[in-house]
Formats: C-alpha cells, sequence, structure tokens
C-alpha cells in the first residue's frame, strides 16, 4: 500500500536465539530482533526543514541488525510489528499516521519502501503486524545489501495530492508531538515473541 494511504531511547534487547552460524527459526523461539526503539519530540518549526521527516541512522539500530536480511536468516520474506506509543498530540482529534521509510544502501525502482503505522486520533499505545513482502514497494529494496537508515515522515489525510503535515491547513493539529516507536523484525516461518520486548503490553 502506497504510504499516503492510511489504514482504517531504549537500547537493544537481545531476542534471538542463535544455533552455530545457523539460524533457528521455528515457532517455538522465534528469531527477531528490535531495528530500533526511540523516542521523538517534533516540533512545527523542524518540521517545514525536514519535510515531516524523522531520520534513525544505521548507528542507532539494534545491535543485532544484520548486514543481509535475506541470509542465513530471512527477515526479508518475515514480518514487522510495529508499537507506536503517541506520548503527546495536540487536541482537535486530526487522523495521523506514520509511513516508516526503509532506505536501503543499495536500492532499485523507486529505490525505498513504506510500511504504514497505525492511524490515530489521540494519544495511546497502537500495534501493527504486517508482511514484509506487501508494504509499499518492499520491492525497491536490494535487502541482501542492508539498510542505512529508516525515515519517518508524519502524515494525515490528503490535501493537493500531499499528506504530510507540515503542509495540513492546520500544522497545529500535528505539532508539537512525541512518540515512541518500536519496530521489531521476525523472520519467515517465526513467530513474533511479545514477551521478549519488556515494554511491548505497557509504556
Amino acid at each position: 500500500m502506497h504510504p499516503d494511504i492510511a489504514h482504517p531511547s531504549s537500547r537493544p534487547i537481545r531476542v534471538g536465539l542463535a544455533l552455530s552460524s545457523l539460524c533457528l527459526c521455528s515457532v517455538v523461539f522465534a528469531e527477531q530482533f528490535v531495528l530500533f526503539d526511540q523516542t521523538f519530540t517534533f516540533e512545527e518549526k523542524d518540521s517545514v526543514s525536514t519535510k515531516s521527516h524523522l531520520h534513525v541512522l544505521a548507528e542507532q539500530f539494534g545491535e543485532d541488525t544484520p548486514k543481509d536480511w535475506t541470509f542465513p536468516c530471512d527477515y526479508r520474506n518475515g514480518r514487522i510489528h510495529i508499537r507506536l506509543e503517541v506520548l503527546e498530540k495536540p487536541e482537535g482529534g486530526a487522523r495521523t499516521f506514520w509511513s516508516l521509510c526503509y532506505i536501503p544502501i543499495r536500492g532499485q525502482n523507486r529505490n525505498y519502501g513504506c510500511v504504514t503505522s497505525p492511524s490515530y486520533t489521540e494519544t495511546g499505545v497502537y500495534y501493527r503486524d504486517e508482511s514484509m513482502a506487501e508494504f509499499w514497494e518492499n520491492d525497491s529494496i536490494i535487502w541482501s545489501e542492508g539498510i542505512k537508515k529508516m525515515s519517518l515522515v508524519l502524515k494525515g489525510p490528503k490535501v493537493n495530492g500531499k499528506a504530510h503535515a507540515h503542509l495540513q491547513p492546520d500544522p497545529k493539529l500535528y505539532f508539537p508531538t512525541k512518540i515512541r516507536v518500536t519496530m521489531v523484525q521476525v523472520s519467515k516461518d517465526s513467530e513474533f515473541d511479545p514477551s521478549k520486548i519488556l515494554h511491548w503490553g505497557g509504556s
């Protein structure tokens, strides 16, 4: 799904199970890693120069993030689990969501791909689970070469073809905002184990 269409900072935690150089990917032991777990405060004055973008660089990724997402564990065809904690949001109930974009070291076609966060109108904790083979332009990323950063783009309803928050008729419905985003990657044929992410069920 295109990222303009909405659906209706902690230390990384070691959550995988490795056996020698092989990946044990079973329904009993989930092979998963925290891509990043970061808290952001975003103000309107910062949104214009960044065009509503926040960035997480590779050096801020979890320590278990692989260079090759296809081997020995196949994360490219696994699933992504998103926990979005909206800590602060202006009043007014504006529908809001984020495009969470993988920026590869080497790409093709559009050269990046984005998964869409849950949409929300108020503070709270929101979750989403999606296949890595189904989100917008996922095949524009050469996953074996790795990811150099993530771009998080704050959005609302489309206005003149654009959904970016700083282009909304009233940006003060979106800024300032404070969020905590946790993205957990789970390998193909494994099951996500939320008990390994200490804050997954709460703040």
